[in-house]
């Protein structure tokens, strides 16, 4: 069985551990289930997203059985980690819409089935919709100190703020340990693992999975992934980067990856691909011109993870047709601008609009496009990341484009 804390490490994976020699040597001992939670906020997972998804696939790879937990009942609650208000609640028929189509994300990157190391996907609704309330704050409550709660982080900070802060929303880390004091009752689940913002809950749900039941349990958190000019992992000037094909197409989400800045290509090949380390330390030394290379290579292999090897390569061909054989150099306009530049500023530059409340409406009818990808926010602002080649794609409907310049 491969080493999978060795392989993580090496890969970028890991952030903190909770005891990792007790864990490495329960690794050893043969296969561990080990779970993420996903709340169904939205019918499809983000690239925010995706260092997760990628955890429990490198989980599987070396042996392990990975648990995808469908936050079904958290959902209802909403996770107030990080966030300066309280998410919308959703009614039982969204979360179910959001669920089925999470699922289909989980099916290319995860093999499911019975096998002792096969994928499985389960619901914290099974057993947050049965609670009694009374009952669990006795036999479950009473092991959390409000004290210890209140130093928490994402409590500290909107207490901080002064913004709302609801005691539902307060209930959120006792029943995200809750969940897995009952997936180590169920299914034998020792280890939860999460990004570094959910620390703090996952180190309490092993704490309380060793007062009421005298068990092992472990936490392994992920970094946070920001870009190496510091944005926030998955955002663009059109707007979230989603998972699901009629969000992004293969061919934007291609984009995306090709756009990567050229001193995060080595790291993001190794989180975000299976290929192995030695080409990523490969590609990941080449500079200059070279690097461009490295980044097709990138945007490739992590298109065909997601949307298959066929589909990659058709977008990766569209590129070299549209792109490199000046196709688009030849036969569209440019503009030039100084970056970063308002979308709005650039489609009346483009003559798209002739009002920025012009263009308002464009983006508001889903008419402009940034690189392919539909631009979804009136604010965005197309900046060097979003240059191909030296150049950005702004298009409005399927017939008018321009190529946007930096100058």
């Amino acid at each position: 069985m491969d080493d999978f804390l060795t392989a993580a490490r090496e890969r970028g994976f890991i952030h903190q551990v909770t005891d990792e020699a007790a864990l490495a040597a329960r690794l050893r001992q043969g296969v561990l289930p080990a779970y993420i939670g996903f709340d169904c906020t939205a019918d499809s997972l983000h690239v925010g997203s995706l260092v997760q998804i990628m955890i429990l696939r490198l989980w599987q790879r070396c042996g392990h059985k990975p648990v995808v937990l469908m936050g079904g009942g958290t959902t209802k609650v909403g996770d107030p980690s990080f966030r300066d208000e309280a998410r919308p609640l959703l009614t039982d028929e969204q979360i179910e819409r959001n669920k089925a189509g999470i699922l289909k994300v989980f099916e290319t990157f995860l093999t499911f089935g019975e096998g002792a190391a096969d994928a499985v996907m389960l619901d914290n609704a099974a057993w947050l919709d049965e609670l009694r309330y009374v009952p669990f704050l006795r036999e479950v409550g009473r092991h959390f100190s409000v004290n210890r709660m209140l130093t928490m982080e994402s409590v500290r900070q909107r207490l901080e703020r002064d913004q709302p802060f609801s005691f539902l929303e307060f209930n959120y880390m006792l029943l995200q340990s809750y969940d897995f004091l009952e997936l180590r009752r169920r299914h034998g689940v020792a280890l939860q693992m999460g990004g570094s913002d959910q620390w703090g809950n996952i180190v309490m749900g092993a704490d309380l999975i060793r007062r009421m039941d005298g068990a092992e349990a472990w936490g392994l958190t992920t970094p946070l992934i920001t870009t190496s000019s510091g944005a926030k992992m998955g955002k663009t000037a059109s707007g979230a980067v989603w998972l699901n094909a009629a969000r992004v197409s293969p061919y934007g989400y291609w984009q995306f990856w090709r756009n990567a800045e050229d001193a995060d290509v080595g790291r993001f090949l190794a989180l975000f691909t299976d290929m192995p380390m030695e080409e990523v330390r490969r590609y990941a030394a080449l500079g200059g011109a070279e690097v461009n290379e490295a980044k097709k290579v990138l945007a490739t292999e992590a298109t065909a993870l997601l949307h298959g090897r066929a589909a990659a390569e058709a977008a990766a061909e569209t590129a070299r047709t549209t792109f490199e054989q000046g196709m688009a150099a030849e036969t569209l306009p440019s503009i030039g601008a100084a970056l970063p530049a308002s979308v709005l500023d650039l489609a009346v530059a483009a003559g798209f609009a002739t009002s920025k409340a012009e263009a308002r409406r464009l983006v508001g009818n889903g008419g402009l496009r940034l690189n392919d990808a539909a631009v979804s926010d009136i604010t965005a602002q197309v900046t060097d990341a979003d240059l191909r080649d030296g150049a950005a794609k702004l298009s409005a409907g399927k017939k008018r484009h321009v190529l946007v310049r930096a100058g």
